[in-house]
């Protein structure tokens, strides 16, 4: 299972680094930071693996651990066909303390300190990540004029609105949409999913193992995930992947983890297809959004 961005071929089921610097809620900046031993073996199990899309951000970060720090030491020198995908717009200080999102010229220097952090000369795929933006015009702009000057390959987005994919589409390719959406999660944002399908663009769900409530307790459609993992001996978390990567060739998923069973459990839930009735089922939990 395979999507291009751009001229990049990735396997749908890549890894999201936000969880990876600490251990327990992302950004809270009194975070246990995570073995740093830890998250190394985890990455290089990913791509063992086979996993070839990583993401990631340079406000990724714990007291003591950064993504981008960590995934360079991993993995550098970077496997050909690793895809690393990061995005730009959001910024914090060293401390941790979220900054107003990026003006459109300070973009490039978000993107210079990606490369540095990576230790890369050019980014993969670069995200805006729209924040309070009603039009995002200017920002994509400045991104497209780096795609120019050949610091960025392809440009994405993140956290957007349709009209917003509108208007980036006016300046430049898009080659994949990063929202929240997942089983139960964000039912609005099915008519869009089809949308970036239909227009050959990647969409790449956040919070895809979450459900309604994100990162906080369970929902309602737990009881038909859970019924349904138990008789196909899968874990819940399986069967939510399994379910999102259903949705279209063109969805892939990015699910995060700090554990090496875990890793492994995502990455086979692209094995697992689901039968009619189970999508069904899975379907109408969706969509009662609970």
């Amino acid at each position: 299972m395979t999507w291009r961005l751009g001229d990049l071929t990735v396997n749908r089921i890549g890894f999201g680094a936000m969880r990876l610097p600490q251990r327990g809620t992302a950004f809270d900046r009194r975070a246990e930071p995570r073995d740093r031993g830890q998250a190394i073996e985890v990455l290089r199990r990913a791509v063992e693996l086979g996993v070839n899309h990583v993401d990631t951000a340079a406000f990724y970060f714990s007291a003591t651990r950064s993504a981008n720090e960590l995934i360079n030491s991993a993995l550098s020198p970077y496997p050909e066909d690793l895809v690393i995908v990061t995005k730009v717009g959001p910024g914090r200080t060293p401390q941790g303390e979220w900054l107003p999102l990026a003006t459109p010229r300070q973009l490039r220097g978000q993107v210079e300190e990606n490369l540095r952090q990576l230790g890369r000369d050019h980014l993969d795929v670069v995200n805006l990540r729209v924040s309070g933006l009603d039009d995002l015009s200017a920002h994509f702009e400045q991104l497209a004029a780096l795609q120019q000057d050949g610091l960025i390959r392809h440009l994405g987005l993140s956290n957007i609105r349709p009209h917003h994919l509108d208007q980036a589409q006016r300046i430049a390719p898009v080659v994949c949409v990063q929202n929240s959406y997942g089983l139960g999660h964000h039912p609005e944002q099915d008519d869009f999913v089809g949308v970036c399908g239909e227009r050959g663009i990647a969409y790449v769900p956040f919070f895809a193992l979450t459900g309604a409530n994100q990162e906080a307790g369970t929902s309602a459609d737990d009881d038909v995930v859970t019924e349904i993992a138990h008789a196909r001996n899968a874990s819940p978390a399986q069967i939510r992947l399994a379910w999102t990567l259903a949705r279209g060739p063109h969805v892939l998923v990015i699910p995060g983890t700090g554990d090496p069973e875990h890793l492994r459990q995502n990455v086979e839930a692209g094995r697992l297809s689901l039968t009619t009735d189970e999508l069904t089922r899975l379907d109408a939990a969706h969509l009662n959004g609970s």
